[in-house]
């Protein structure tokens, strides 16, 4: 039924098909053990096709492997039947059916995504054929974000890469259900970088000019939270529970919907800083029996604060500063790792070193002028007096650790620092 030749250096499998027709498989291989298989498999197809049964296990796993050029040849001799090709889908259609998919992600995700999916509608058209889609429609989609993308104002360079990036998750799933050959936006950039031209370190002075403007005391514990403890707003706040704090223990859970995929990071235990206690203490006294959460004015972690705040911080007679509660939790932690190890700060905040050093450290004034009191200390001491001009350095070094930061209580070896506030 089926025989194998030897065409050159390569074998080739010989036989004749059920229709009738004498029909030549080229193999592509020199070898002749893998060509006695692939004619033996051959032949059982052909029993196969004349007798209308059901490929066994072996033979069905082994025509799933196929190479895509074998199958190709085999599909051409009447071997295999070609796939199916998917029915063709539109824009709108896809991404529709890709939303009610992914039910395994937060509504924070699927709001984020819903940016980038009106950017695609408003520059494809919903009724765009998926697989019309190519590259340099692409290269025409980012110019559009970059010029007319139908915001209020330009977008920024980070968000323009993560709605790139969204696209391409987009398009990568549309390419494994076979509805488009390759992904159009392949190659594209699409990692955030962090604009470091928007850090702003919100003094401890502003902090509580900003706490005084506060209207009351469960907004005095959303901003506190944010800036002497480090949380993200509103996500962590508003599931920040009574009884998550440990009083005895001087420290509080905080549960964080942004790194509970990871293994061990649904939670992570936060100190009772000096600074936020107080907060925290006010609105536990003045809690209604059975309340759950601390700040019950946050419904859901959707909630935008930012209007809000804008108002408190002009009230305070401040200027509102870039990315509000991001750098709250910024200069938490450019604060904190002037004292302690950065392993320990990350932990406590809630992300990696790799990630702050990126998105969170920042350079601040106060660094330019203990590095002048340092230059001055070892520049004026005079020649040959070592131990004078070791003394002035580590002086200078020490005083790279009196950055305004009140110590937890419980800290040996160091002593709080008194606000001046």
């Amino acid at each position: 039924m089926a025989g194998l030749v030897k065409r050159g250096a390569f074998y080739s499998v010989r036989f004749v098909h059920p229709d009738g027709g004498r029909k030549i498989l080229a193999l592509g291989t020199k070898s002749r053990d893998r060509a006695e298989l692939a004619c033996r498999r051959t032949g059982k197809l052909i029993a196969a096709i004349q007798t209308g049964a059901d490929l066994d296990e072996e033979l069905t796993r082994w025509v799933a492997k196929l190479p895509d050029k074998l199958r190709s040849k085999m599909e051409s001799v009447g071997l295999l039947e070609p796939p199916e090709k998917p029915a063709a889908v539109t824009l709108d259609a896809f991404l529709t059916a890709y939303l009610a998919r992914r039910e395994d992600v937060k509504d924070s995700t699927k709001i984020n995504w819903g940016h980038t999916i009106r950017n695609l509608k408003a520059f494809f058209g919903g009724d765009r054929m998926m697989s019309e889609l190519s590259k340099a429609d692409a290269a025409d989609f980012l110019v559009y974000l970059k010029t007319k993308a139908g915001d209020p104002k330009p977008l920024a360079a980070d968000t323009i890469r993560k709605r790139i990036s969204n696209a391409k998750q987009f398009c990568g799933d549309a390419v494994d259900r076979g509805l488009i050959s390759a992904n159009p936006f392949h190659g594209m950039d699409s990692s955030t970088k962090g604009n470091r031209e928007r850090d702003f370190f919100v003094t401890q002075d502003m902090a509580y000019k900003v706490l005084d403007a506060c209207p009351d005391r469960e907004w005095r514990l959303v901003f506190a939270l944010a800036r002497f403890g480090g949380l993200r707003c509103p996500s962590e706040h508003c599931l920040l529970k009574l009884a998550d704090v440990d009083w005895s223990r001087e420290r509080f859970k905080v549960t964080s919907p942004k790194t509970e995929h990871h293994d061990g990071k649904a939670y992570r235990w936060v100190p009772l800083f000096p600074e936020l206690r107080p907060f925290l203490e006010e609105c536990w006294e003045a809690a209604e029996p059975g309340q759950e959460y601390f700040v019950t004015r946050l419904k859901d972690s959707t909630q935008n604060l930012r209007t809000q705040l804008i108002k408190i911080i002009q009230r305070a007679g401040l200027e509102p500063w870039p990315k509000l509660f991001q750098n709250l939790r910024s200069t938490r932690q450019t604060e904190l790792e002037e004292v302690f190890p950065s392993h320990v700060v990350c932990a406590w905040i809630g992300n990696s070193q790799k990630v702050a050093a990126k998105h969170y450290l920042q350079v601040t004034d106060d660094h330019f002028e203990k590095a002048s009191r340092a230059r001055c200390a070892t520049s004026t001491a005079p020649q040959g007096v070592a131990n004078e001009t070791s003394d002035a350095m580590e002086h200078a070094q020490n005083s790279m650790f009196s950055h305004g930061v009140a110590m937890p209580v419980g800290v040996t070896g160091l002593e709080p620092v008194t606000s001046t506030v």
